[in-house]
This record gives C-alpha cells, sequence and structure tokens, in this order.
C-alpha cells in the first residue's frame, strides 16, 4: 500500500475519530465540566495506548531533542483542549466545531514558516475558505445587526486552543519522526495527566466523579479510547507523509461532529452561521486535495 493511500486512511481515522469524541466531549463539558472530561478520558485513553505496546514490537531510542520536546507537546496539546472544551461548556457545539478547523490553519503556517512545507494552490484555497467560515461561524449576527459587536459564546476560548493545536502537531510530527508514532502517543498522554495532575494539585481542581452515574464513565471510558486511537493513527500517518497533507484531512471532524450535534442536539445557528460551517468544512476538503 503506497504512502499517499495510509496517509488518507489515517486522515480518516482521526477525522471520525475526533469527531466522535469532540461531540460527546461538548456533551460531557456541559454535565461534569471540561477539566474532569479531560482528565478521565485522557487516563483511560492512556489504558488503551499501552495495551498496544506488545502487540507493537518497537524499540525505543529517546534523543535528547525528543526528550526536551515531549513535555512541550504535552503541555500545548493539554491546554489546547482545556481551551476547546471551555468552548464547548459555555457555546454552541457546531459553531466551536467549525472555529476549532482553525488548528488546520494554524498547522500550515508553522510547517509552511519553521519547516519548508509549502502548500499548492487549492491548499491556500482551502486555508483562505476556512478562515472565511470561521469568521462567519463566529459572530453573533443578531447583536451586529444590532450594532453591537459581540462574538458567540466560547469563541475566544476555542481560537486560542486552535492554537495551540496547531503547535501541538507540529511538535508532534518532529517526535513521531525521531521514536515512531507508538511511543510518542505514550510519552504524551503520560506527561499530559502529569500536567492536569498538578493543575489540580496547584488549583484545588476537583477530579473525582463521586456524583458521575455509570452511563457517565463508560462514555468516558469509550471517549478515552476513540481519541486515543485517533492520536496513534495520526502519529503512524506523519511516519510516512507531512503535517501538511494529514492534518487539513483529519481536521475535517467538524463534518461528524457538527452533524452530530445538529441530529442529537438539535443546535440551532442562523442562516450565515451555517454558510460559515459548510464553508470552513468544504475548505478543509480542499486542503486535502
Amino acid at each position: 500500500m503506497s504512502s499517499t493511500i495510509l496517509s488518507l486512511l489515517s486522515g480518516l481515522g482521526g477525522m471520525f475519530g475526533w469527531g466522535i469524541y469532540d461531540f460527546f466531549a461538548g456533551v460531557y463539558s456541559k454535565k461534569i465540566g471540561p477539566y474532569k472530561t479531560l482528565f478521565w478520558s485522557q487516563s483511560a485513553g492512556l489504558l488503551f495506548v499501552l495495551l498496544l505496546i506488545p502487540v507493537f514490537t518497537t524499540t525505543l531510542n529517546l534523543p535528547v531533542l525528543t526528550i526536551i520536546l515531549l513535555p512541550i507537546a504535552a503541555l500545548f496539546y493539554s491546554v489546547g483542549y482545556l481551551f476547546f472544551m471551555k468552548g464547548f461548556e459555555i457555546g454552541n457545539i457546531s459553531i466551536v466545531a467549525a472555529i476549532m478547523n482553525l488548528w488546520a490553519v494554524f498547522t500550515m503556517l508553522i510547517a509552511f514558516i519553521f519547516m519548508g512545507q509549502r502548500l499548492s494552490a487549492p491548499q491556500s484555497m482551502g486555508v483562505l475558505m476556512i478562515v472565511s467560515g470561521a469568521t462567519l461561524a463566529s459572530l453573533n449576527w443578531n447583536d451586529i445587526k444590532n450594532r453591537s459587536f459581540q462574538l458567540s459564546s466560547g469563541v475566544k476560548e476555542t481560537v486560542l486552543g486552535a492554537f495551540f493545536f496547531g503547535v501541538f502537531w507540529n511538535i508532534s510530527e518532529v517526535i513521531s519522526e525521531k521514536v515512531g508514532w507508538l511511543w510518542t502517543t505514550v510519552f504524551v498522554k503520560i506527561e499530559i495527566i502529569l500536567f492536569l495532575l498538578l493543575i489540580s494539585f496547584f488549583m484545588k481542581r476537583k477530579i473525582y466523579l463521586t456524583k458521575a452515574g455509570a452511563k457517565t464513565k463508560l462514555m468516558l471510558v469509550l471517549m478515552g479510547i476513540l481519541e486515543a486511537g485517533a492520536v496513534a493513527i495520526v502519529n503512524f500517518g506523519l511516519t510516512i507523509g507531512d503535517a501538511i497533507l494529514i492534518t487539513p484531512i483529519a481536521s475535517a471532524l467538524s463534518i461528524v461532529t457538527i452533524m452530530m450535534a445538529i441530529v442529537f442536539l438539535k443546535d440551532n445557528v442562523t442562516k450565515l452561521q451555517g454558510l460559515g460551517i459548510i464553508t470552513a468544512v468544504s475548505g478543509i476538503i480542499v486542503t486535502g486535495l
């Protein structure tokens, strides 16, 4: 199987894994809060990834650069997802999912500026469509009609999350090329959990699920498996392809998230916001051409 086909499949795996995960992250961030949702789903994801180690025979060699980059990658991933889940907690899931598409733009820009990767003409057009669509989706148009400019709830948090995520995936590409997709996923997951535990200790954030029902706990486990699987698949793709190709495909996850939010949660969006969502998602597809 060619590296192009494998890259395509890894991107699609990321799209569906993250798309479903983000939908339920939005649902449970509103129920138990973004911090608990992230911590317990990441913990479940780590256990799942650890089970993969005996299945895949891999050697471990940690260069000094990788040791330095791993905690940085975990920090950016954790902060990015905390911002995303905060956006889900206070905002409309469909709109937040559309704004999240900006992480692909940040990933591409960083890859272009610092890693020497280049965009094709369709990819450049796709980036413009993502930015335009995200802008349309992020604005509260009813307030603008009343001459009061206001972003929709959760937009600022989501844009910040997109930036941190964009930086993370470029760092993750460097790490994956050095130690492989599996060890990259394992070490990043471990350090994410350590980082969240430090936040819990110093900020006195409660992480217990004493009041959560069995269904919530089961869903957090399933979410963790989905998200860890998506990360592992995309990290695998990064070992055989370029972030500038794989991330646009994977970031089409918003198609899955938005459709689930509209079908199951009956999310309401204005016509212009709907146009923005369609434009942003179409831009993701165009960047994969």
